[in-house]
């Protein structure tokens, strides 16, 4: 079977980049936003898929035994459904979220340079096709795309992400005492590899520093 490369191998349960996508792949379908592109792990992976392939043309090409053969080929399958579907999850939201996506450079920056493209190119076509078909056609003062009328005081019809809905999460180290409101009041004890349910808004921070997957 393939080797993947270990994260970090001084830890003491090394991770390989398969499961790294794994994790990489539900904690983006789980955030109600889009999380920073891992790169060199979609590269890592690519890598993999390709190395994958001409291994088992080897195989096919030498008369290898069908059961390795089918072993490898359940491992390509495996990786190529991971990468496909965490990249499909991105796209998904980028088409859902693009105008507040291209409003921030933030969120901007967590995409990569095909998926920046991808949502400028969304947002102009959306915008165009828009105003071609319905704005063009309103009253002066409520023919903007992002606003519902002049005495709008923000862009009101642009679709932003529920941070405050609730996720299922697992601490992968003890986190300690962490508050989840602003002012103190809500506290939790969050305890290594114990299940939690709680607001993502609260726990983004750790999510992004990698302490907490969610589930």
């Amino acid at each position: 079977m393939s080797s993947w490369e270990d994260e970090d191998p001084s830890s003491a349960a090394a991770t390989t980049d398969v499961e790294l996508l794994k994790r990489a792949w539900r904690n983006e379908k789980a955030a109600p936003e889009i999380l920073h592109f891992d790169a060199p792990l979609v590269s890592r992976a690519r890598e993999q898929i390709q190395l994958l392939e001409e291994t088992l043309d080897d195989f096919t090409d030498n008369g290898v035994d069908d059961l390795v053969v089918s072993l490898y080929q359940m491992d390509l399958d495996r990786t190529l459904f991971l990468l496909r579907s965490y990249l499909r999850l991105r796209l998904q939201k980028i088409e859902k979220y693009m105008a507040c996506i291209c409003k921030s450079d933030d969120l901007l920056s967590r995409l990569s340079q095909q998926e920046q493209r991808f949502a400028k190119s969304c947002k102009e076509i959306m915008e165009k096709h828009l105003e071609q078909s319905v704005l063009s056609k309103l009253p002066y003062g409520y023919d903007s795309v992002t606003r519902q009328s002049l005495s709008s005081t923000e862009d009101d019809m642009v679709p932003e992400p529920e941070l405050d809905t609730f996720v299922f999460c697992k601490t992968k180290s003890d986190v300690g005492a962490f508050q989840l409101d602003d002012i103190g009041e809500e506290v939790v004890d969050l305890v290594a590899d114990d299940l939690y349910v709680l607001r993502y808004k609260s726990i983004k921070g750790l999510v992004e520093a990698g302490r907490i997957d969610l589930i």
